[in-house]
C-alpha cells in the first residue's frame, strides 16, 4: 500500500500541483477530525481540488488504485460524515468556494460547494432574495456539505430544509465521470431523480461540485418574541394552537428547563423568565408591519399564553437577547463536557413531549446530565448527554445503550434517528438495527451502482460488504 500510496501521491502531483496534495503530519492532523464529539481518523493525503476536472482525476486515479476518498467541505458535521475513519485520501473541496451567479431574473444561485451558506444568504439579501436554509452554522459550513447531509435549521418549519431548495446539481462519480442533473429549471421529471438521490448521501455516491439553488423574495420585516411556559407539555402544545390558527412563523424553536440552566451559566447571565420550564423562541415574517402585526394580535389574544409574559424585541440588542441563549447552547455543552452524545432524533410534532418525558425517564437510572432543545415547529429534537466528571471508559461503555434508548424512543413515537445531522460514521449501526432488510439491501445495491468499487466515504451510512 505504500508503494501504492507514493505512487498514488507523484502521479496527482504532476496531475494538480504539487501544492494541492499533502501528506505533512500537521496538515494531516486538521483533517483527521470534524466536530463530532470524540471520533479521529487516519487520513494518508490531503488533496485540495480547485475545479471539477480537478475532483475528476482525483477519483479516477483513487478508484483506480483503489484508495477511499472522503470527500470534505468545512468540516462542521458532527456524526464523523467526513472523517477518515478507515484512512484514505481527504478531498477537500474548501477552495471551491465561488457564488458563480445570481440569477435574479429566474431566482437561482449557482455556487460551488465550498460557498458558506450565509455567504450565499448575505449575497443573495443584497438582491432582495433569500436562501431560506439556516443551519445554526451557517457561518462556517459549506453549502456542499449541507447538500450532502440533507441539512436543516430552525427556518424549516415555515421554508423547508435544503433539499426544498435545490433544483441540480453537477457531481462526480467515483470513476471519475462528471454528469449535470438539474439546472436553473424549477420543474424537472425527466428520468430517475439523481439530485433528489444525493441530497443526504453524505458523500458516499458522488462528489458534487456545482449547486444550483433555489432563491425567493425576502420578507420586508421581522418580528422576534420569546414566550416562557411552566412546563415543556404547555410550551409544545401551544404550537399547535399557533397552528391552528393559521399563524406560521419562520421559525419556532424550543429549550427545556435544563438547557436553559446550562445556557445562563455558560454566559453569566440570567435568562429571561428564568422561573419558567420552557421557552419558546418565536420570529415572524412579512412584506409589511401591517402583516406581522395581525399574526402578534392572534397571539396575543390566544388563552394559552399570558401577553403580560412575552417579550418582543424592540431593537437588535433586544433581539440578540433573546436568541443569545439558543445560539450558544452547544458551546455551552461543548466547554462543561468535551465529551457528549449529540443526538437529533425527528418525531411528530404532536409526540415531542412524550419523546422527550420518555428519554429523561430512561436516562434516569445512568444519572447523566441531558440537555433538550431544538425546532418545535417540525419536530426536530437534538438530544446531549454529557459525560461530566464520569471517567472516560465508563461513559464510552454506556454509549451504545443511550444510543439505544434515545433511538427506540423516536421510533415508538413515530420518528427516526436523525432528522438534519445525518447517518454518517456514528449512526450507522443505529440504521441497520431500525431500518427493514429491504430498505438496506436497496441501499447497498444503490452504492453499488454508483461507486462499484466502494471508494466513496467508506464506512458512512452503509457498507458494500
Amino acid at each position: 500500500m505504500k508503494t501504492e500510496l507514493q505512487q498514488l501521491k507523484n502521479t496527482l502531483q504532476n496531475a494538480l500541483h504539487q501544492s494541492a496534495v499533502t501528506d505533512d503530519p500537521d496538515i494531516l492532523e486538521r483533517y483527521a477530525m470534524d466536530e463530532t464529539s470524540d471520533l479521529k481518523g487516519n487520513p494518508w493525503l490531503v488533496v485540495y481540488a480547485k475545479s471539477t476536472q480537478d475532483v475528476s482525476i482525483v477519483l479516477s486515479l483513487c478508484n483506480e488504485y483503489r484508495i477511499p476518498v472522503i470527500p470534505r467541505g468545512a468540516g462542521t458535521g458532527v456524526t464523523g460524515g467526513a472523517v477518515p475513519v478507515a484512512g484514505g485520501v481527504v478531498l477537500s473541496l474548501e477552495k471551491m468556494n465561488t457564488i458563480l451567479e445570481i440569477d435574479t431574473e429566474n431566482m437561482i444561485a449557482v455556487c460551488q460547494p465550498g460557498v458558506i451558506t450565509g455567504q450565499l444568504q448575505k449575497e443573495a439579501l443584497r438582491h432582495g432574495l433569500m436562501y431560506p436554509p439556516d443551519p445554526a452554522s451557517l457561518d462556517s459550513c459549506s453549502l456542499g456539505g449541507n447538500v450532502a447531509e440533507g441539512a436543516g435549521g430552525p427556518r424549516a418549519v415555515k421554508y423547508g430544509t435544503t433539499k426544498d431548495y435545490i433544483t441540480g446539481l453537477e457531481f462526480v462519480l467515483a470513476d471519475g465521470s462528471i454528469i449535470q442533473h438539474g439546472g436553473k429549471f424549477i420543474k424537472n421529471a425527466t428520468g430517475y431523480n439523481l439530485t433528489g438521490v444525493l441530497i443526504g448521501s453524505e458523500g458516499t455516491l458522488a462528489v458534487i461540485t456545482k449547486i444550483y439553488c433555489k432563491l425567493i423574495p425576502a420578507p420586508a420585516y421581522t418580528l422576534d418574541m420569546l414566550i416562557p411556559f411552566q412546563s415543556l407539555h404547555d410550551a409544545t402544545h401551544f404550537v399547535y394552537t399557533l397552528l391552528l390558527h393559521r399563524i406560521q412563523p419562520a421559525v419556532l424553536e424550543f429549550m427545556e428547563e435544563d438547557a436553559l440552566t446550562l445556557a445562563a451559566s455558560y454566559i453569566g447571565q440570567e435568562m429571561p423568565h428564568p422561573q419558567a420550564r420552557a421557552h419558546l423562541l418565536i420570529q415572524l415574517d412579512g412584506d409589511s408591519y401591517q402583516e406581522i402585526d395581525a399574526s402578534l394580535n392572534k397571539i396575543l389574544s390566544l388563552s394559552a399564553v399570558d401577553p403580560e409574559s412575552i417579550l418582543v424585541a424592540q431593537s437588535p440588542q433586544q433581539k440578540e437577547r433573546l436568541w443569545k441563549a439558543r445560539r450558544c447552547i452547544r458551546e455551552a455543552i461543548q466547554a462543561k463536557s468535551p465529551v457528549f452524545l449529540a443526538e437529533d432524533c425527528s418525531v411528530p410534532r404532536s409526540n415531542i413531549v412524550s419523546f422527550l418525558t420518555g428519554v429523561k425517564e430512561a436516562l434516569t437510572p445512568y444519572r447523566l446530565q441531558s440537555i433538550m432543545f431544538g425546532h418545535a415547529g417540525d419536530g426536530n429534537v437534538h438530544i446531549d448527554v454529557l459525560k461530566n466528571d464520569m471517567p472516560y471508559d465508563e461513559f464510552k461503555a454506556l454509549v451504545p445503550s443511550l444510543k439505544e434508548i434515545i433511538y427506540r424512543q423516536a421510533y415508538i413515537q413515530g420518528g427516526t434517528i436523525t432528522g438534519e445531522h445525518g447517518t454518517g460514521f456514528i449512526r450507522k449501526e443505529a440504521l441497520k438495527q431500525f431500518a427493514s432488510l429491504p430498505e438496506l439491501s436497496l441501499y447497498k445495491r444503490l452504492k453499488k451502482a454508483f461507486d462499484p468499487n466502494g471508494i466513496l466515504n467508506p464506512h458512512k451510512i452503509i457498507d458494500l460488504d
